[in-house]
C-alpha cells in the first residue's frame, strides 16, 4: 500500500517516532472480558466478588499477553484499555483490586524493564466541567479508579503516564481549568487534555493546557475536521504541534495522535489504515496509532513511512 505524498521527509539525527498499540490487536491475539452492569447488579454480593476476581486477573494475564505482543513487535507504547478492570470504581471492586496489588506492580516492572510507556484513555463519561456537580464527582471519582490502577501498577506519577481526556462541556474553560487544579496529585500528575472535533479546538484546550500546568496531546485529525482544513500540510498543523509541545515538561514525552478519515479526509471516523501521513509527524516523538486495523496499521505505517519505529 502506497502512502500519499506530503513533503519530503529529511533524514533526522534524533530517535524515530515511537508508533503506539491502542488497547488490543486486530486480530484475536491480544482481546479483553468485560461483564454489563446489568448482568453484575443481578448477581449476589458473593457472586460478584468471584466474578471480578475471575474477571480482573483473567484480564491481567491477557494484559501481560499484549505487553509479550508489544515486546515481540518493538513497540514502545501501549494504551490500556479503559475497560480493563470493570466496577473498579465501587468498593467491591477496588478491594478486588487491592487484593491483586503484587500482581499488579509487575505491570510497571516490566514495561520499566523494557523502556515501555503505558498510559490510558478514560471513557467520555469524564467531564470535569459539567453544569451538573454530581457529574463533576462522579467524574473525578472515574479518574481516581485510574489512577489506582496506575499506582498498583507501578507506574509514575509523571506524564510518562498520562490518563487523557477531552475538555467536556464546551464553553466551559474557567471551570475546567478549576477543576483540575482541585484533583489529587496521583490524578493531577498524570492528566492530559486532548482536542476534540466539536467542543474544544486545539487553541481552546491549549490556553486550558497552559493555565492548568498540564499537557496536550495533539490529535491532528481533530485539529483538520476542527479547522475544515483540506491538507495535514497546512501551515497551521505544525504551528499547532509545536505549541503543543511547550505544554510538556519534558519536550521529548510528547504524545500525539494521528489518524485518517474513513471514507473522505474530513470525515471524523477512523479508517483502517494511515495512508497520508503527516510531514510534521517527524518531529513527533511519540504517536498513538488509532487506525481501525491496530497492529496491522502499524505494520504497514512502518513499512512504508521511513521514520517509523
Amino acid at each position: 500500500m502506497e502512502l500519499e505524498a506530503a513533503k519530503p521527509i529529511e533524514e533526522q539525527e534524533k530517535e524515530r517516532p515511537h508508533l503506539g498499540l491502542v488497547c488490543m490487536t486486530f486480530s484475536e491475539e491480544v482481546r479483553f472480558r468485560t461483564i454489563t452492569r446489568t448482568r453484575y447488579l443481578k448477581l449476589s454480593e458473593e457472586e460478584q466478588k468471584g466474578t471480578l476476581r475471575d474477571l480482573y486477573s483473567d484480564n491481567l494475564r491477557r494484559l501481560f499477553t499484549a505487553l509479550d505482543y508489544c515486546e515481540q513487535h518493538a513497540i514502545k507504547l501501549y494504551r490500556l484499555s479503559s475497560a480493563l478492570f470493570p466496577m473498579s470504581d465501587e468498593d467491591l471492586g477496588t478491594s478486588v483490586l487491592l487484593e491483586m496489588k503484587d500482581e499488579l506492580a509487575k505491570v510497571g516492572e516490566r514495561a520499566n524493564r523494557n523502556g515501555m510507556r503505558i498510559v490510558i484513555h478514560p471513557d467520555q463519561f469524564v467531564v470535569l466541567n459539567s453544569d451538573t456537580l454530581r457529574v463533576i464527582e462522579t467524574s473525578i471519582k472515574i479518574l481516581e479508579k485510574f489512577a489506582l490502577q496506575l499506582d498498583l501498577m507501578n507506574l509514575p506519577r509523571t506524564n510518562w503516564t498520562v490518563m487523557m481526556i477531552h475538555g467536556g462541556k464546551s464553553n466551559k474553560s474557567d471551570l475546567l481549568v478549576e477543576t483540575i487544579l482541585s484533583l489529587p496529585e496521583n490524578v493531577r500528575s498524570r492528566l492530559a487534555f486532548e482536542n476534540d472535533e466539536y467542543a474544544y479546538s486545539a487553541a481552546q484546550i491549549l490556553d486550558v493546557c497552559h493555565r492548568a500546568k498540564v499537557p496536550m496531546v495533539f490529535d491532528l485529525h481533530h485539529f483538520v475536521v476542527n479547522e475544515k482544513l483540506d491538507s495535514y500540510e497546512h501551515p497551521s498543523v505544525g504551528e499547532m504541534l509545536k505549541a503543543a509541545q511547550t505544554t510538556w515538561p519534558v519536550p521529548e514525552w510528547q504524545l500525539v495522535h494521528i489518524s485518517n478519515g474513513k471514507e473522505s479526509f474530513n470525515d471524523r471516523r477512523h479508517s483502517g489504515f494511515i495512508t497520508v501521513v503527516p510531514s510534521v509527524l517527524k518531529d513527533a516523538p511519540w504517536i498513538e496509532v488509532e487506525a481501525k486495523n491496530k497492529e496491522q496499521a502499524i505494520e504497514q505505517l512502518r513499512a512504508d513511512w521511513p521514520l517509523a519505529d
